[in-house]
């Protein structure tokens, strides 16, 4: 069992690049604790996310609190799960994972696809091995 990756993450830019699609943000985020550079697309119609903004994320294996693994179909009748506590929520599977630099600059990047919507998480292998390829993982957010 995985332990969570639990951090506040700052937006620092949204769109980079431009707006390329209407319903969807590419967000630029740094971590306060761990020290990562997240690349993020948000379905900001369901979800709207603001620059400058401070947002608790959270990545997990399981929403179930006692850390149980469940299907993303499995049916969640009145059962208190980590998702209680946050806004927004998405499932997907890591695909790949990346070496980076070398010596004091090696880094090591991941990359999860939430049906399209991606995820990039830049940062040491002390924050980031954890991770493993092929696997589902939810991605958890709330407004702080």
């Amino acid at each position: 069992m995985m332990e969570d990756l639990l951090d506040f993450f700052v937006i620092e830019k949204l769109n980079p690049d431009g707006k390329k699609y209407d319903k969807v943000s590419r967000v630029v985020a740094r971590s306060e604790k761990e020290d990562l550079y997240m690349l993020l697309d948000v379905h900001t119609e369901i979800y709207p996310i603001e620059e400058k903004s401070r947002y608790l994320v959270l990545l997990t294996e399981t929403l179930n609190i006692d850390g149980t693994l469940i299907s993303p179909h499995d049916a969640q009748v009145n059962k208190p799960s980590k998702e209680d506590k946050f806004e927004y929520v998405t499932h997907g599977k890591l695909y790949k994972i990346e070496k980076e630099g070398s010596g004091a600059d090696f880094k090591l990047e991941i990359y999860i696809s939430f049906g399209g919507l991606q995820l990039l998480l830049r940062g040491s292998p002390s924050s980031l091995s954890r991770f493993q390829l092929d696997k589902n993982y939810f991605m958890l957010m709330r407004k702080m």
